[in-house]
């Protein structure tokens, strides 16, 4: 270590003051590229776009169930039966196709009642049956299952009661839908990021992260109060709205 100071304070001056120069350059250079990177870094755009469409859909779904109680299981199995055939035949009438028609199996269960006895106690005992059965459509005809939906209630006149839900609407393409609103809402947010650098005397540089945002689907002209963190799928309006969000950071030039 003493020879080695020894041997520096023998140089010349001019050779000490070079490598001071040089030893500060290097310095200075360091810091620069430090300073160049956090630049880089921290100078940065974040702007979400959006896309929406809207739609119509192509598929509905719609089910019904009705029933018969009585103590006799033969004789109930008989009656339900025949309203399964009435009901088949008014779908029939009402443009459903027979193959769009679907009979789920019945269900029989039996029902009791607790009496009381004269000791304080209670007994359950047996008051019949009741057979249920659910009749489902599945169709591409909207037309025809919105009017079945509206009209199934005269059906009450033949002796026949059925507890109809609310028709779903579906549309078959939603994929394809999906990704068209990506494209869409990509562009709008390199669009938006272009002005903002643009009015701001600053040069849109390379993408730095993309992130996609929640597809939703609502009702025709519903409120965007509908939204919500998880997503909205709409099944209950036959025209909806798709909305997509994307958000993407560019570095600034």
């Amino acid at each position: 270590m003493k020879e080695t100071l020894t041997n520096l304070l023998r140089l010349p001056s001019v050779a000490i003051a070079l490598i001071a120069f040089v030893g500060v350059l290097a310095f200075v250079i360091i810091l620069s590229q430090a300073y160049k990177y956090k630049f880089n870094q921290d100078h940065t755009i974040e702007v979400t776009g959006m896309a929406k469409k809207d739609f119509e859909s192509d598929l509905v779904q719609w089910s019904a169930s009705f029933e018969k109680s009585g103590e006799n299981l033969a004789s109930l199995s008989n009656e339900l039966t025949k309203n399964k055939d009435i009901i088949k035949q008014f779908l029939i009438a009402k443009s459903i196709n027979e193959k769009d028609i679907i009979f789920e199996s019945v269900n029989v269960s039996k029902n009791y009642t607790n009496v009381e006895l004269p000791n304080g106690g209670y007994k359950s005992v047996f008051q019949g049956y009741n057979l249920n059965q659910t009749v489902s459509i599945s169709s591409k005809d909207l037309n025809a299952v919105e009017t079945v939906a509206r009209e199934v209630s005269s059906l009450i006149g033949q002796g026949i009661e059925l507890n109809s839900n609310q028709p779903n609407f579906y549309f078959s393409k939603l994929e394809s839908l999906k990704l068209e609103l990506i494209a869409q809402a990509t562009q709008n947010a390199r669009k938006r990021a272009e002005i903002i650098a643009e009015e701001s005397n600053a040069g849109l540089g390379g993408l730095k992260q993309a992130r996609l945002g929640v597809f939703q689907i609502t009702g025709l002209n519903s409120s965007d109060d509908d939204f919500t963190y998880g997503g909205v799928f709409d099944t209950k309006s036959r025209s909806k709205t798709a909305n997509i969000t994307v958000k993407l950071t560019f570095k600034i030039k």
